[in-house]
């Protein structure tokens, strides 16, 4: 027994040894390996292009242990734009010179270790987005007689054309030869595999009928277009591609007619879709009728050779084929027969070969992109066969601009990226296309109070504008606006400071408040400006004549918002003193993004005109792709919603749509 006891004891003690050099071999292996990294770098801005050459501030995020701070290099296409030092947030300036070429944008620091760590953003190629106009619409016609014979013979004066019910004039009518590149979208499924020798001598047959200056695409399919053969007008190479073809899998029929219209695309001449089925579709995503746009889109003929397979042909898929030739202005068979196909081919051939053309140009030119109805009519009930209608260009997108700051509740700015925010246009929820610091110019126009109670703070007024004039960044345009009795300008805008300069000097006094006049007069000669622009308003009184009897000028504040709405100028509203209209001037300053402030005494302005320069420094410009494309001349109202708690976002507020346009293309 004390055998057992102690050669079981024995056991155990080797056991623990053996655990505890494991444990020491997973420890060193644990030392051994290299720490995950504890620090990271991301990319916040730019996120997108604004299509405008010119400075842009690059940021990016760096979390690190406390206390640890590296220095934050930044490449554009490799190359080494600049080196930020000290942060957060760590940025360089880079010059964006050619927006519509892609480019990407490196950050890169080190963590405690050494290991260099990095975040990497492309920049796409801004969109430029193309204006079409409905200048003019070609149609293909067939015209047959009630035996199904082409008519050869007919006169331009022969066609009658309407659009949505309003007829329309024809500019030409003529029979062009034109080439013409024929896909054969064959069904390969497994539905089809009684019929197949079928198939063949249908494709055979109309491959047969081609012209010299013809091309033919095979593309079989099943649940997708499989190898596709063409365009080519060897006839040897379309009859192996026709001959290779075997039934097995389902079928998708409209996800493959979308995607033969998509391989037309871009193809010169006629371009037509001969379409062999049994019309039976099982797994198709996507259903006949988006199918059906694509085709109106692309203006393409889709011939149908309805072959019914295992089960025949349904009164569904029947009534589905014929709609999808009527449509398309194409026609429809359903050979029972072999013998049948001689006729089919022949038939198929004449149609797509023997057409009219005809075009005119809409009376209707709105841009839109809604679907006009066409029909086309002759004489002597001759049948017309061309295409139902067409969609009329849409309206190109709108993307607005919007420029705003984010700020704590002590309303200290605050470093955010997109991902802290919501944007909502009319409460729809909108997808940022591009974000950014704001750096492009300023153009600013400075609007000082010359009236008579401003007398006894002119030198302070003088001396802290002086301060704004210098704090503003070279690149700014100024113009200056003084106002008593009626608004002056001092100067229009331009970057030569001693201007400004100049007309702060001759600074004046006397008479009434013409408030608003002077604010509508900035917002008009702001309007023209591209880019940014912001006001900065002086006063120390409300609007009222030099008797305080009544208004001090025409326009009202109501005037100023209204105007600014379709500007987007930034008001920055200073009032000096205890008698200004403080709600209407914080008014002024919520409702355009900007920023009120209330010096008690004169010797407060310059640090108010500081904080109006570090304003303009720190904010951010976004843009987003408008869900509601409608070009109608509404206001849309643009909310940023900041996802951070505490944080306070301030905007002008939203933007109006731009104008409907006429038939002559006018607002």
């Amino acid at each position: 027994m004390r055998d057992i006891l102690r050669e079981g004891n024995e056991i155990i003690r080797l056991l623990a040894a053996l655990i505890t050099v494991l444990v020491s071999a997973v420890g060193a292996s644990a030392q051994d390996a290299e720490p995950a990294p504890i620090t990271s770098v991301r990319i916040t801005s730019p996120l997108g292009r604004t299509g405008l050459a010119g400075v842009v501030r690059i940021v990016a995020q760096v979390h690190a242990p406390p206390g640890v701070t590296s220095p934050v290099r930044f490449f554009v296409d490799g190359a080494l734009v600049g080196t930020a030092t000290a942060g957060p947030p760590f940025a360089v300036e880079w010059a964006d010179e050619n927006p519509f070429e892609r480019r990407e944008i490196v950050a890169e620091t080190e963590d405690p270790l050494g290991r260099t760590v990095r975040d990497t953003i492309a920049l796409p190629a801004f969109e430029i987005t193309d204006v079409t106009e409905v200048t003019s619409v070609l149609l293909e016609a067939g015209v047959y007689d009630k035996t199904g014979r082409f008519m050869s013979q007919l006169t331009p004066d022969a066609f009658r054309v309407t659009e949505n019910g309003v007829p329309q004039s024809l500019d030409l009518v003529t029979r062009e030869a034109m080439p013409t590149t024929l896909l054969l979208l064959v069904d390969n499924s497994r539905s089809m595999s009684r019929r197949m020798e079928f198939v063949h001598q249908a494709a055979g047959r109309l491959a047969t009928s081609l012209r010299p200056m013809d091309k033919l695409i095979v593309a079989p399919f099943t649940s997708h277009i499989e190898s596709v053969t063409g365009p080519t007008t060897d006839r040897g190479t379309i009859v192996a591609a026709i001959d290779a073809m075997q039934a097995s899998g389902g079928t998708a029929i409209f996800d493959s007619l979308l995607d033969a219209v998509q391989l037309l695309d871009g193809i010169e001449g006629r371009r037509a879709v001969v379409l062999i089925t049994d019309g039976y579709d099982e797994i198709s995503v996507n259903d006949v009728d988006t199918a059906l746009t694509a085709a109106a889109r692309a203006q393409i003929t889709v011939y149908v050779v309805g072959i019914g397979g295992v089960a025949g042909i349904s009164l569904k898929g029947e009534t589905t084929l014929r709609r999808v030739a009527d449509q398309t202005g194409g026609r429809v068979f359903f050979p029972p027969r072999e013998i049948d196909l001689v006729p089919v081919s022949e038939a198929v051939a004449t149609d797509s070969h023997s057409r009219y053309l005809l075009t005119y140009t809409p009376s209707d030119q709105n841009k839109d992109g809604t679907w006009r109805g066409i029909t086309v009519s002759v004489a002597d009930g001759y049948r017309v066969r061309t295409r139902a209608g067409y969609f009329a260009p849409k309206p190109p997108p709108i993307r607005p601009t919007v420029e705003f700051t984010a700020t704590d509740r002590q309303r200290a700015y605050v470093s955010i990226t997109a991902d802290d925010l919501e944007v909502l246009e009319d409460g729809v929820p909108q997808t940022v296309d591009t974000f950014q610091e704001a750096v492009d110019p300023v153009s600013i126009v400075m609007a000082v109070d010359g009236s008579g109670s401003m007398k006894k703070s002119a030198e302070a007024v003088r001396e802290a504008a002086n301060t704004f004039v210098d704090a503003v960044r070279a690149e700014d345009k100024l113009a200056l606006i003084t106002f008593s009795d009626k608004p002056s300008f001092a100067h229009l805008l331009s970057t030569n400071r001693d201007w400004s300069r100049a007309a702060i000097a001759q600074y004046q006094t006397s008479g009434g408040t013409a408030l608003y006049d002077a604010l509508w007069n900035s917002v008009m000669h702001l309007k023209p400006e591209a880019g940014r622009r912001a006001i900065v308003l002086l006063t120390d009184g409300r609007d009222e004549n030099n008797p305080g009897t009544g208004p001090g000028s025409e326009h009202s504040l109501e005037d100023v918002l209204t105007l600014n709405k379709s500007v987007g100028a930034t008001i920055f509203a200073i009032g000096l003193g205890t008698k200004v209209d403080r709600a209407g001037l914080e008014r002024l300053a919520q409702e355009t993004g900007g920023d009120a402030y209330f010096p008690a005494t004169g010797g407060e302005l310059a640090d108010q005109y500081r904080q109006v320069v570090e304003n303009l420094r720190r904010r951010y410009v976004l843009s987003y792709t408008s869900t509601h494309g409608a070009h109608d001349g509404s206001w849309r109202a643009v909310q940023i919603v900041p996802r951070m708690p505490g944080v306070q976002v301030k905007t002008l507020g939203g933007y109006f749509a731009p104008e409907p346009r006429d038939a002559a293309g006018r607002k």
